[in-house]
């Protein structure tokens, strides 16, 4: 089968994928030309068609078709080419997306969510104190949720507390929102010496990858978050941007702002066309080093306590946020 029919199969599946109910050609056609893919309902009829004999798809409701636990594996190891990139897209879709308004404090803002079981959500607690005291997270705002309900559009599942942290994209919104453009270049494990920012130990570049590199450096265990927090030295979670070096003083303002609302985790920004811990920087560039939004559970990961974390999840209300203090008394 040619990779021109497997890519749109593949597009075709991650579209049932979002769906809760059986749709048809014709809905299939029209999500179709969102990935920038034009076909007639008779081509997806086609596609379908193939679908069905690969046991990728069923049948249901006349027309309609859902997508089958094969065809959530087939997805899942899915063209690597398809889902390089996807993360670069995310985020600038996410960053569009954030409507905060830093003067009334009220929009959109994004979230990591961590899914805790119930039992031992104390101890992770607990644990995290040392974190958030360290202000070693983006904020201590943050959102806790009971299995059943939801937090933004995810639903907590049994037995499980949701726990939402604010994502460091939340500063690309906040700056694209301004007016100044922002280059998500890479995440990083950041080197940390006597509380103060030294070197990148490990890079991954956001255009290249097709998971999110955090959640890669929290499971392959490279951070020491909780020494970080303690002492001072260590490793911790971090991510680089670029932003035109034109608009430094509009950057400045736009993240006083934010941590005047409680967003306090940019760490670095730099001069213009100048190296930020080592890393280079383009002409007319200044690198900005933003503190990881997942450094909490990168902690809870060092304590043995095993959680499911999905960065960059979703999106919620700023005024749903609350202080992590309230939530740990």
């Amino acid at each position: 089968m040619s990779t021109d029919i497997e890519r749109k199969i593949f597009t075709i599946l991650k579209i049932l994928s979002k769906e809760k109910n059986p749709i048809g050609a014709s809905i299939i056609s029209r999500r179709l030309k969102d990935y920038g893919i034009d076909l007639t309902e008779r081509a997806v009829r086609y596609h379908l068609k193939l679908m069905d004999e690969r046991g990728l798809t069923q049948v249901k409701e006349k027309e309609g078709r859902v997508i089958t636990s094969k065809g959530l594996e087939e997805l899942s190891n899915a063209l690597v080419a398809d889902k390089v990139g996807m993360v670069i897209a995310k985020i600038e879709t996410l960053a569009y997306l954030t409507s905060l308004d830093l003067k009334t404090k009220k929009g959109k803002v994004i979230l990591n969510l961590s899914f805790i079981p119930k039992p031992i959500f104390p101890k992770a607690l607990k644990v995290m104190k040392d974190v958030f005291k360290a202000k070693l997270a983006l904020s201590d705002l943050v959102v806790v949720a009971e299995s059943g309900q939801k937090i933004g559009d995810v639903e907590i599942p049994k037995g499980q507390i949701g726990f939402g942290t604010l994502c460091s994209v939340t500063v690309n919104g906040a700056l694209v929102k301004s007016g100044v453009p922002v280059e998500s270049k890479f995440a990083a494990v950041l080197q940390m010496g006597e509380g103060k920012p030294l070197r990148f130990t490990e890079v991954i570049t956001y255009e290249g990858s097709s998971l999110d590199p955090l959640e890669i450096f929290i499971r392959s265990k490279m951070t020491s978050v909780r020494e970080v927090a303690r002492h001072g030295s260590g490793k911790i979670l971090a991510s680089f941007r670029e932003v035109p070096a034109i608009a430094l003083e509009k950057v400045k303002e736009v993240v006083e702002r934010l941590r005047e609302i409680g967003i306090y985790g940019v760490l670095i920004i730099g001069k213009s066309s100048q190296p930020v811990l080592e890393m280079p920087v383009g002409i007319n560039r200044v690198g900005m080093v933003i503190i990881g939004g997942l450094n909490p559970l990168a902690a809870l990961e060092e304590a043995e306590i095993v959680v499911n974390n999905q960065a960059m999840s979703t999106l919620i209300d700023f005024s749903e946020l609350t202080s992590f203090w309230d939530i740990a008394r």
